[in-house]
């Protein structure tokens, strides 16, 4: 998202949470309470209140959330107080303010229009805990601790496909298949031409469906 609009400041300001909240699930409320001193680079951590339990917890994030951290703190100029407890958000115009979450969501908003889309923050932690969620080697123990859930159960909430990722599946399970039945016959037929994507070669789809495209638009018709 904010790559489309890169290079100008606003991208980066964008950049840096959409890189953080992606890859901590963090909720936008717990990431704007953060302070200077919460955020460890080396480690690649980042500190948060947790939301109704209080409970400080670190999250890990991705290398490239620092990296965006770190463009948006060169764009501010480290202008804002940057002690350990001061805020690590701040607004960019002067005067300066910590930045709240009505402020986030309408810069947020306002990003997202830009690319004709109705995203909001909450919608980036939803990206997290799904990615999470759907990878096989991150138990969904540890997905619900990085996502602060009470119940297991919420966190399964996630493990419902989405319509694309279902179709992808089957996709690559019938070329699998194919594959697979395929073996047998491979050294049986001469190599009569290139095989399309299904895997199939093109003389073979002109016999099923009875002529090449030009004998179909000769007759007008599909048989």
């Amino acid at each position: 998202m904010f790559t489309a609009c890169s290079p100008s400041s606003a991208a980066i300001v964008t950049g840096h949470w959409f890189a953080l909240w992606v890859s901590t699930g963090a909720r936008a409320s717990e990431l704007l309470g953060a302070h200077c001193g919460d955020v460890d680079p080396g480690q690649q951590l980042i500190t948060v209140i947790r939301k109704g339990t209080r409970a400080i917890q670190q999250l890990p994030a991705s290398p490239d959330a620092f990296v965006w951290l770190r463009l948006y703190q060169s764009e501010i100029n480290q202008e804002p107080p940057s002690g350990r407890d001061d805020p690590l958000w701040w607004t960019r115009r002067r005067p300066f303010r910590p930045l709240t979450y009505h402020a986030a969501r309408a810069m947020f908003g306002r990003a997202a229009a830009t690319l004709g889309a109705n995203w909001t923050l909450h919608d980036l932690r939803h990206t997290a805990a799904y990615r999470m969620a759907r990878d096989p080697q991150l138990p969904l123990a540890d997905v619900q601790w990085v996502l602060g859930h009470a119940h297991l159960s919420t966190t399964q909430l996630y493990l419902t496909p989405m319509p694309g990722d279902v179709i992808a599946g089957l996709l690559a399970h019938h070329r699998r298949g194919h594959a697979i039945g395929s073996m047998g016959a491979a050294d049986e037929q001469p190599d009569t031409g290139t095989p399309t994507p299904s895997g199939y070669r093109p003389e073979s789809l002109n016999v099923l469906f009875v002529g090449g495209p030009r004998d179909r638009a000769a007759d007008g018709h599909c048989h």
